[in-house]
This record gives C-alpha cells, structure tokens and sequence, in this order.
C-alpha cells in the first residue's frame, strides 16, 4: 500500500533529510514511525501526500508512483489519504463543521450528503456538540479533534498524522491515540510519526525507525 524504494530527499542548499529509505507497509497495518526531531518524519509523511517529491528513488502508493504524478492528478491522491499535519491548518473563520465539510465540497459531493459525512466525522470525534464552535473557541486537543474528522471525513483508505498528541496533556492524548485506534480496527491503514510511542504500542503498532534521515535496521 505505501512503499519506498531507495528514497533520497534533497533539499536546496544541500541538506539532505532522508537519505537511501525503503521500506513497506502493507494494507490494513498500524505503523509508529519513531525517530528524535530534525530525524526526517515530518519530510517522509509529506513525500506520501506529494507535497513534497522525492530527489532520487520511488515513493508508492496505492499502485500509483507519487513522484511521477501530474499536478493535476495530486488531487485525487488526497482523497485517499487522510492527513493530520503538526500545523492543523484549521480556518479560523469558518465553525468545526465548515472546516469539516470543506474536503467535500472541492470534491463535488451532494450538499446533502456531504452535510451528513460532516456530521458523522464530528459525531466519531466526539465533537457533535461543537460543531458549531469557531475553532478559536475551542481547546487544542478540540481542534486537534476537529483535524481529525477533517481527515476521515472522505472515508480514506490510508491515515497519516505528524505527531498527533502533541502538546496535549495526558488525557487528551490518550483519547486521540484511542481515535486513531478505532480507525485502524476497521480497517484503515494507519502511520503515525510520533514521539510518544508508548500511547500506541499497546496496540500492537509496527515500529519504524528514522536516525538522521536513514531508517534503522
């Protein structure tokens, strides 16, 4: 399902944040990518996405090479992942539901349909009695909540997120790695770059290792 072949990632200037990666997660895995700051997470997560391409080597997935795609077809890769980023990305102008709902409407769903998936989103991050809420109004781990159903909202196939517990407090956390839980158990593919393994281990996660842009063996 995802898969990197010998994957280099260059930056201008010279740095190299990934250096000669492979590996392979297959369908339906839960996967804890583990690594210190500045140890090449955030670019892997980002090169699956294509929001960033890789300087040498392949990146797959879901049998399609990323690095080879069009600008014009990095849309419909999107909609098969779902992505929590470390920046939420949240607009502050619109309430929980619109920020839900917006992945929907660029895709051209039904009003009503897709007013009934952004409900269903909410309601699944225990937001439901929010969703009215400007995400201003709301505490960290509830915008993070709202990420989240931003994310699963187009039913993807595949969830990414970049350090999704971060700066929560301890409870918070626990319940957002108890979220990402009950989308893996139906059936998602999940990969979660975190430095808090010990929230997910318990679920039987694979681990993934980065040092220094090189996965450890």
């Amino acid at each position: 399902m995802i898969q990197f072949d010998q994957v280099t990632k260059r930056y201008p200037g010279g740095h190299e944040a990934l250096s000669d990666v492979s590996f392979e997660i297959k369908h339906g895995e839960l996967v804890i990518l583990a690594g210190h700051s500045g140890a090449g997470k955030s670019t892997l997560l980002k090169l699956i996405a294509a929001l960033e391409r890789p300087t040498q080597g392949s990146v797959w997935v879901s049998g399609q090479n990323v690095g080879n795609l069009k600008a014009s077809q990095v849309p419909y890769l999107r909609r098969s992942l779902g992505l929590v980023m470390q920046d939420h990305r949240l607009l502050m102008d619109r309430s929980a539901f619109e920020n839900v709902l917006l992945p929907l409407q660029v895709a051209g769903l039904g009003a009503q349909e897709a007013a009934r998936r952004a409900h269903a989103a909410l309601e699944k991050v225990g937001l439901a009695a929010h969703e009215g809420s400007m995400p201003i109004t709301l505490s960290g781990g509830e915008q993070q909540r709202v990420a989240i159903a931003r994310a699963i909202v187009n039913r993807p196939s595949i969830l990414i997120a970049d350090e999704p517990t971060a700066h929560l407090d301890p409870a918070y956390a626990r319940e957002i790695a108890a979220l990402f839980r009950s989308f893996h158990a139906a059936g998602v593919t999940v990969l979660l770059a975190t430095h808090d393994e010990t929230l997910f281990s318990p679920y039987g996660a694979r681990r993934l290792e980065l040092v220094q842009g090189s996965m450890k063996a």
